[in-house]
């Protein structure tokens, strides 16, 4: 399991090593930019990154994403872990999401589940290599001496569907 970083500070933005950098650009330029993002940062990333491989390696099937000395598990959304009774996921932008258990389900009822789907479920490739790296964090942090595992309470606002008028 990665060890979580100790220290303050902010979490990496790009999910990589980066720096500050100063550049000036024409008005035009930045108002493209900010069209692509609201962070130009982000915008400028984005853009290098199309059609670049590298953008396949940052983006594993579940990770750590750390703030601090704590971390959350970030996922690709799969069908078959919505599936899995009491789990919810949470977008958290960029295409990933966060595992959210409804009230009373427990991580360990998740690491059962989950294990369960991979020993008895048919799925994509794409799915079986998520639920395989949510595993494998969830046990290595059981295991661990130097993580503890705790469940926090998130706020998740729902959006009520409206009824069509007819």
């Amino acid at each position: 399991m990665k060890e979580l970083k100790h220290g303050p500070g902010r979490p990496s933005k790009y999910g990589r090593p980066s720096r500050p950098v100063t550049v000036t650009l024409p008005d035009d330029v930045l108002a493209r930019l900010g069209a692509v993002d609201a962070d130009l940062g982000r915008a400028i990333v984005r853009l290098a990154e199309r059609g670049s491989a590298r953008r396949a390696r940052a983006m594993r099937a579940a990770e750590l994403a750390s703030y601090g000395n704590h971390a959350v598990i970030v996922v690709n959304p799969a069908r078959v872990l919505k599936r899995l009774k009491g789990v919810e996921l949470v977008p958290v932008g960029n295409g990933r999401a966060l595992i959210a258990l409804a009230h009373p389900h427990s991580v360990p009822q998740l690491e059962l589940a989950v294990r369960d789907a991979l020993e008895g479920g048919e799925m994509s490739q794409a799915e079986r290599q998520t639920l395989e790296a949510i595993a494998t964090i969830l046990q290595a942090a059981r295991r661990s001496r130097a993580v503890t595992l705790e469940e926090r309470t998130i706020i998740v606002l729902e959006s009520k569907r409206r009824r069509r008028r007819g």
